[in-house]
């Protein structure tokens, strides 16, 4: 399996959370990216495999013109062999979708099949602090016109653990995001990351002495035993309506798991273009410059757009593995480890793992060693004691 994703950085404003690589340049610009889209599609290294995955993902892809979208799209059609039943994936906003812009991407040349929105949450005022362009009544509309176009296969992303939120009001935007009936749902817990506006906010109030301020005007943030509840009441509430939890993040109904992300979870190679853009071969790793006018200049001009590469020794391929496989419900296949691996890692493994078997943190099934619901909570943990550094 072979994926490729294109990195769409256009955003019509910023979220304060946000911590992707993105911009707010015109249309413009957004002609002369794609140009250099193109470019880099025909000098990258073509695998003798298909597509079996586009991923469109920013930023906010859908503020690309259909136009430039459908000249994308023809373009990877003409350079690259892509499976018929290839998962075509592109990332949008609730307020985006239209129905004249889902007309234009599902027109019988568009090999768009699936779409993922941005919920967050369906609390609207919620959704202004984080500075979201859409209101709730727009995620409700945007399905119904998906819906009515054809695309039968709608993820949407849910966020929680604000400042102020409570366990009921999560519960509510789980049982909303259900009654939409997705066929897939990720859901996060919100995350102050440094270099975000939301981290520089909520640094200031610390400074001034300030408590945080919540979405709703309260001034306590969420705690960990809160967290947690939330987390649980998310995994009950979902597999209750019939959706496969199958990595940390991520639930699906069946046959729905996304085929794209799951190639990062299972180590499989993927291709990654576009500014600030990351690609794995196997063997090594490699990103593109994070500056979309660099980006096109260096295309124009001929000049290489990675930025940096790593070359993936037998330690980094095995701590990749712990802190991707072990996100998923499968869990790291023993056998296939053993004949990755020299002995000495499983031993390793094995080793660090018996405390977390031990109080049913971990455990081995299928020949398979994988979290289970009392070790989802604390992955973080368990994969930091699995980890080996170097000696």
């Amino acid at each position: 399996m072979l994926g490729l994703y294109i990195h769409i950085p256009f955003c019509k404003s910023r979220c304060i959370y946000c911590n992707f690589y993105s911009t707010t340049y015109g249309h413009d610009v957004m002609e002369a990216y794609v140009d250099a889209l193109c470019q880099e599609l025909t000098h990258v290294t073509h695998q003798p495999l298909p597509l079996q995955t586009i991923y469109f993902g920013g930023g906010t892809p859908s503020q690309l013109h259909p136009v430039l979208l459908q000249r994308l799209l023809l373009y990877i059609y003409k350079v690259y062999d892509v499976a018929d039943d290839a998962e075509v994936t592109i990332e949008c906003n609730p307020d985006d979708i239209t129905s004249s812009y889902v007309a234009a991407i599902t027109q019988p040349s568009s090999p768009i099949n699936r779409v993922s929105m941005g919920v967050q949450t369906f609390s609207d005022q919620r959704l202004q602090w984080l500075h979201r362009r859409h209101t709730s009544q727009q995620v409700q509309q945007a399905v119904e016109h998906l819906r009515q176009a054809g695309i039968k296969n709608i993820s949407i992303d849910l966020m929680f653990g604000f400042p102020g939120e409570t366990l009921a009001d999560w519960e509510c935007d789980i049982l909303q995001a259900i009654s939409l009936q997705p066929e897939h749902i990720s859901a996060y817990s919100l995350m102050i990351e440094e270099g975000t506006p939301l981290y520089e906010m909520m640094s200031r109030r610390e400074k001034r002495g300030e408590r945080r301020q919540g979405s709703e005007g309260s001034s306590e943030d969420v705690s960990d035993e809160l967290s947690r509840e939330m987390y649980e009441t998310l995994i009950d509430r979902l597999t209750a309506a019939g959706y496969e939890h199958y990595e940390i993040s991520n639930f699906a109904r069946p046959s729905f798991r996304s085929r794209h992300n799951s190639s990062y979870w299972n180590d499989t190679s993927y291709l990654g273009i576009g500014a600030a853009a990351h690609s794995y071969d196997g063997c090594k790793r490699w990103w593109n410059v994070a500056d979309v006018k660099t980006y096109i200049e260096n295309l124009r001009k001929g000049i290489s757009v990675i930025e940096g590469q790593e070359t993936i020794d037998t330690l980094t391929h095995y701590n990749d593995r712990i802190t991707t496989a072990l996100r998923t419900r499968e869990g790291i296949s023993l056998q296939s480890f053993t004949e990755t691996f020299p002995e000495h890692f499983y031993h390793y493994l094995i080793a660090n793992a018996e405390p977390h078997l031990k109080r049913g943190a971990l455990a081995i099934t299928n020949g398979c060693l994988h979290l289970t619901r009392a070790g989802l909570f604390v992955s973080d943990d368990i994969m930091s004691d699995l980890i080996q550094l170097p000696s």
